[in-house]
């Protein structure tokens, strides 16, 4: 059943248009920065400056500039029609009929969810490390720490950037889950899950809610800058990992509780 969830995701030309959609952005990043003067220092997303100098570093700024919005934006809208696609057109109950309990049904659909997180945060590293050998000479990556470390220790370092950014959209997949339990519409699932992220973003700028950020599902997401230290910091993204999986619980649970009951007769 997961095996055949899998492939209904990653089937879809929808899934498709939105990883390629995420894939050009590290591109537009490199094709800017190669055909014009570049930003002036200290202007523009972190590392942009060092974009030209060493062509690793578009995989880093295209993880910045996706995870505001555009990676949060595909993962509203795979994890939204995970349960209210299947119900709007009419699949939902057909699905029940083969000996498989909600519960199971729910936990399949969520790992199709997560699955994406994790292809699309590896689309935007390899898209980034692809078009940045292209364009710009490759070099051992300098950290924040001040060290330099070599080309494969650095390849590592990105993919660990991306499982990170990957870990941290997973609370997002649960809560799209169970905003999906809750209509038969999947683009007004994909629409409140989209906003919830936005939302909670803003409540995290927000100084006067300083005691709330902690427990905002977006407050590691830019956390990845422990991974660029010598040696690395594992405290963000433990912490990270921690908070994520206390969302997957909640709204997992919550989800469960509502597909549990839900009329899928109606």
């Amino acid at each position: 059943m997961l095996v055949s969830e899998l492939a209904l995701v990653f089937r879809r030309r929808r899934t498709w248009a939105l990883l390629l959609a995420l894939g050009a952005v590290p591109v537009l990043i490199a094709l800017a920065v190669r055909f014009t003067s570049g930003p002036p220092a200290g202007r523009g997303p972190a590392f942009l400056d060092r974009v030209a100098g060493n062509g690793l570093f578009v995989a880093l700024v295209g993880q910045l500039v996706c995870i505001p919005l555009f990676l949060p934006l595909t993962v509203a809208v795979v994890s939204g029609d995970t349960i209210a696609g299947e119900a709007g057109h009419g699949t939902l109950r057909y699905l029940l009929l083969a000996p498989v309990s909600r519960g199971w049904l729910l936990a399949v659909k969520y790992a199709g969810a997560a699955v994406f997180c994790g292809a699309a945060a590896a689309t935007v590293a390899l898209c980034g490390i692809g078009i940045g050998t292209l364009l710009f000479p490759v070099a051992p990556m300098p950290l924040l720490s001040g060290d330099t470390i070599p080309l494969g220790e650095s390849f590592l370092r990105l993919g660990l950037v991306a499982a990170y950014v990957a870990v941290s959209l997973l609370g997002l997949s649960a809560i799209g889950l169970f905003v999906s339990t809750l209509t038969d519409v999947p683009v007004g699932a994909m629409a409140a899950t989209a906003v919830l992220a936005v939302a909670s973003q803003i409540l995290g700028q927000l100084p006067q809610l300083e005691w709330l950020h902690p427990w905002l599902f977006t407050h590691h997401w830019l956390g990845f800058a422990d991974l660029l230290r010598h040696p690395i910091l594992w405290d963000s993204f433990r912490e990270n990992a921690l908070l994520q999986g206390g969302y997957v619980l909640v709204f997992g649970a919550l989800a469960y509780g509502r597909f549990a009951t839900k009329d899928i007769l109606s």
